[in-house]
């Protein structure tokens, strides 16, 4: 039987997860020599390279002396956190990764919260031991003040520690050690981390945690072995959430080597394998054996926080740059995208529209670019935060906000989250001269937030925020005081026009640039929404005279990118997302239109 052990790697975003993977790859000779490997291989998709950060889940296996190593790689932003969930129950223990400098953020609690209910014992990594400001001893004082507070048991809160410079391909014992390899990492997971439990010789149970989808072979599960033995060929019996049970036969079976996947006749207990030949496969479903069927508890994820209203593009320009455009086309993507994703809910709303709830902005936004790069054109809605209704009272997300941000800084940002309902639960000042600041704030009030805190902190505030629990309406809060420059007509944009109204705000255009009626063409500099002619060339005359000719200097426009956009329309604006363009318009193009509802929402109110 194969010695075992199934570890997950868990972090807050950019402490250096994916990195730290590629490094045990590559310290457990997993590549060839001749093997050309990129940076973050883990990271596999194109969204994820771009921006440097993990979306999805993914596995690998490392052989490491007699003993096999599955290693999960998981995301670390709050916002695909319910990735991280459904892994947890996979695994016998986790890398606790802990940036050295910056030490516990919101996503590390979140996490370990997350691991210390499971009884799992954390291997503690404090990563970037190399960074000038690196302050080890203080983060790992940090860590156990946030064991105990997690209520950690006593096993637990002896956790090993280790300290590492993923980068650099290194980890010790004790900061005095040399720097040589991951060796010491390697020892802490065979020591440390316990074996799965479980036997090959019971009835089979096994767990999906993931989703693939495969053109040949459909769907396919990726899941945890907890008992017996899966073998190709062999009949299970798939036990749905529901309760339902469907009879099939494994007709791949397929293990993970690297970033290989190699078809297998046979896996046993401990071992995490992919699984084909079921249809309707979902995650946390139990493949059982057919005789004596014992269903394993189905997975809980926690709920969407925030949706968005997703419809067909019927702006003046739609169909003229994507492929797909019907309601049908994105209902079916909208669809195939909550197989897989099951932090997500769609449901549809009638009027060609579709209500998409998630965990936060960017797992929205991640969605919308997915579908653009893939020719999709629709339509997006302010994002709005899901309120529910116990007892009678009205409940709405809260979240725990940590900002760090220079000194001279800390005044505009405690006074802009006042504003937004925040309430202030400490003030920590960092050894690099920025203020920690600590807040709970109602999700309402992060909408739209972090670009106007980029801007007062010229670029230079971090701010990260995690979900804690749903709690009583707070009433109104602030958002977007300036208004919008909308254009009156349909056409191409001129520059002598852009020209002229660049003295009353921001623009989003450039000429040449495709205008219509209702279009929002920039950011007025005062409150109140203006009607602008972007149209509108020089008037000609056979007159010369002098000045007459003055050089056009026009300031570069401001992008507008998805989660810019998301962030800064108000509830009569909508996104027109398509393949090639990103523009933000009135939900009504017709200014008399646009008028009326005015006047009748200002009526209801009195």
């Amino acid at each position: 039987m194969q010695k075992i052990k199934n570890i997950a790697v868990i972090a807050h975003v950019d402490h250096g997860k994916t990195t730290l993977v590629d490094q045990l790859l590559q310290h457990s000779g997993t590549f060839a020599a001749h093997q050309q490997v990129q940076e973050r291989a883990m990271d596999s998709n194109d969204i994820e390279k771009e921006r440097g950060i993990t979306i999805l889940s993914k596995n690998t296996a490392i052989t490491y002396g007699d003993h096999k190593i599955n290693i999960i790689d998981t995301p670390g932003h709050a916002d695909f956190g319910g990735e991280v969930e459904r892994v947890l129950k996979m695994v016998d223990g986790v890398l606790m990764l802990v940036d050295a400098q910056e030490g516990a953020m919101p996503q590390t609690k979140f996490v370990l919260k997350k691991a210390i209910e499971l009884g799992l014992i954390p291997v503690v990594v404090i990563n970037k031991i190399d960074k000038d400001g690196a302050d080890p001893e203080r983060v790992l004082d940090e860590m156990f003040d946030l064991l105990v507070a997690l209520d950690a048991n006593e096993e637990q809160l002896e956790f090993p520690v280790l300290y590492a410079a993923a980068r650099e391909g290194y980890a010790k014992w004790n900061m005095e050690d040399e720097n040589k390899d991951m060796g010491p990492l390697f020892e802490a997971i065979l020591e440390k981390v316990p074996y799965p439990i479980g036997s090959a010789d019971n009835d089979v149970q096994a767990q999906v945690f993931t989703l693939a989808s495969d053109n040949f072979v459909g769907r396919i599960g990726i899941c945890r072995i907890f008992n017996g033995r899966l073998k190709k060929g062999d009949e299970c019996l798939l036990v749905k959430a529901s309760g339902e049970k469907i009879k099939s036969r494994i007709s791949k079976l397929i293990g993970f080597k690297g970033l290989e996947q190699i078809e297998i006749t046979e896996a046993e207990a401990g071992d995490i394998v992919a699984v084909a030949g079921f249809s309707d496969i979902d995650v946390g479903d139990s493949l059982c054996d057919v005789k004596n069927p014992v269903a394993l508890d189905p997975l809980h994820i926690e709920e969407p926080t925030l949706s968005v209203v997703m419809s067909v593009n019927d702006g003046p320009l739609a169909g003229q740059e994507g492929k797909h455009v019907t309601s049908n086309k994105i209902k079916e993507r909208l669809e195939k995208e909550m197989e897989t994703n099951i932090a997500m809910r769609m449901e549809p709303m009638g009027e060609a529209s579709f209500k998409v709830s998630g965990r936060g902005e960017l797992q929205i936004g991640i969605l919308a670019e997915n579908m653009r790069r893939e020719g999709f054109e629709f339509l997006l809605a302010r994002p709005e935060v899901v309120v529910k209704e116990e007892n009678g009272v009205k409940m709405e997300p809260f979240e725990h906000l940590v900002v760090d941000v220079p000194e001279e800084f800390q005044g505009v940002a405690i006074e802009k989250l006042g504003k937004r309902k925040a309430e202030m639960t400490s003030l920590t000042p960092m050894p690099d001269g920025t203020v920690r600041l600590e807040f709970e704030i109602p999700a309402r009030g992060l909408i739209g937030f972090r670009s106007e805190f980029l801007t007062d902190t010229k670029g230079e505030g971090i701010m990260n925020h995690s979900f804690i629990e749903y709690r009583p309406y707070s009433g109104v809060v602030q958002s977007r005081t300036q208004g919008a420059l909308i254009s009156m007509d349909n056409g191409e944009a001129v520059a002598f026009s852009i020209f002229n109204l660049q003295a009353r705000g921001i623009m989003f255009i450039k000429p040449q640039d495709k205008v219509y009626n209702g279009m929002v063409i920039g950011e007025s500099a005062r409150p109140g929404d203006l009607e602008v002619n972007p149209l509108k060339g020089k008037q000609l005359t056979n007159m010369r005279t002098s000045g007459a000719d003055d050089a056009i200097k026009l300031v570069p426009p401001r992008p507008v990118t998805l989660e810019s956009a998301m962030e800064w329309i108000e509830d009569d604006e909508l996104i027109e997302v398509t393949p090639e363009n990103i523009r933000i318009r009135k939900r009504y193009l017709d200014p008399n239109m646009r008028k009326r509802v005015q006047r009748d929402k200002k009526n209801a109110e009195r």
